[in-house]
């Protein structure tokens, strides 16, 4: 019988989170065919952990149900794995980018349902030093901050509490002494943020880089520097316009590799979570891994 790993944040979804994994499970179970084993975080890494032991008891299907955090801890555990399960996703944190990106619908009913489609997207994931990441990795004083956002104002605001602290430090003119080299050269020079995209999706905005795919092969580097007050709101603009690569103030670029290093102690922010500390190291692991998609998902 095919196997399927249920890994569970049960803090996550306004602590409904054990109800829809019951729902999960008879899905699985009853509509699919799957013998079922479900998993419970209980501690950080915990998520990491137990996708570890699916691949090597090489079952069919790992099943995320969870936030981005939850997420970003499962595909971990696929990293270096010579079997990797297919994956499933049910949204439950406040951005879910990943989902959004691969049009898995954000109401966890609706997304439960996908579970028995039988359509799977190859997705691209990338490593950054030690660890796999699957939507975002930032660097500079902005991604420290963003690092910083609560989970109360996650809750409030959704996208808009990452764009609320965000304006507040480029206000402050804070900015990191930079060096990013990628495929196609090198930039140097002092910038509050750089960010390296797999998906359009990045902090709920899911026009931050729209030519994004999640199976491009490529990382979409954006370099933002020299932001006084008039700047910061016409890039704010650009983003939901969906032009930010456009902005007079943000260089752009592709590559399959990129280094970063500064002469400071600069962190990251790593799919939402607080990172490395720079120097790091990106290269992109192109349709690394299967997701269950919707039957008609766009491409």
């Amino acid at each position: 019988m095919k196997q399927a790993m249920i890994i569970m944040n049960p803090s996550s979804g306004k602590e409904k989170a054990l109800e829809y994994v019951r729902k999960v499970e008879d899905t699985l179970r009853d509509e699919a065919g799957y013998d079922v084993v479900v998993n419970e975080t209980t501690q950080e890494l915990d998520a990491t952990k137990f996708c570890v032991s699916a691949c090597e008891d090489e079952f069919d299907l790992v099943v995320s149900v969870g936030g981005d955090g939850t997420l970003h801890e499962t595909i971990n555990g696929l990293l270096d794995q010579k079997h990797r399960p297919k994956l499933g996703v049910i949204p439950l944190g406040t951005v879910n980018d990943f989902a959004r990106a691969l049009h898995i619908p954000l109401d966890p009913d609706q997304a439960i349902a996908t579970l028995t489609s039988s359509r799977l997207r190859s997705v691209d994931m990338a490593r950054v030093n030690d660890q796999l990441f699957a939507n975002v990795v930032a660097a500079g004083s902005l991604a420290d901050t963003l690092s910083s956002v609560t989970s109360e104002d996650k809750s409030k605001l959704g996208a808009l509490a990452y764009f609320k602290e965000g304006v507040k430090e480029l206000l402050g003119n804070s900015a990191a002494p930079l060096r990013i080299e990628h495929d196609g050269g090198v930039w140097e020079g002092p910038a509050p943020i750089f960010i390296a995209a797999l998906t359009n999706s990045v902090g709920g905005f899911e026009n931050l880089a729209p030519d994004a795919s999640v199976d491009d092969g490529l990382l979409h580097g954006f370099i933002v520097h020299d932001l006084n007050f008039f700047n910061t709101i016409t890039a704010g603009f650009s983003l939901l316009l969906g032009n930010l690569k456009g902005h007079k103030d943000v260089e752009y670029f592709t590559s399959r590799r990129i280094r970063v290093t500064s002469t400071e102690a600069v962190k990251t922010n790593v799919d939402g979570e607080p990172g490395p500390v720079l120097p790091i190291e990106l290269h992109i692991l192109p349709s690394h891994v299967q997701v269950i998609v919707p039957e008609d998902a766009d491409n």
